[in-house]
């Protein structure tokens, strides 16, 4: 039997959206094992002098626990 468990994460690119995701999972690899899914729960950017400075997401990370 597996059991999962989901971790919430913010992650950010100055590049894009799913350059954000990419990098998250990236970072979470290093820390969570056994990452099997995620899922983006919301999206934002930040913006300075009317232009976009920065892509973030937060993504519902699924990973497996050790038995």
């Amino acid at each position: 039997m597996s059991v999962a468990k989901v971790t919430e994460i913010i992650a950010s690119s100055p590049n894009s959206f799913d350059d954000a995701v990419v990098e998250g999972i990236k970072r979470a690899d290093k820390t969570l094992n056994n990452i099997q899914s995620a899922w983006v729960k919301e999206q934002k950017v930040a913006v300075a002098n009317g232009a976009v400075t920065e892509y973030r997401v937060t993504l519902k990370v699924t990973f497996l626990l050790r038995d």
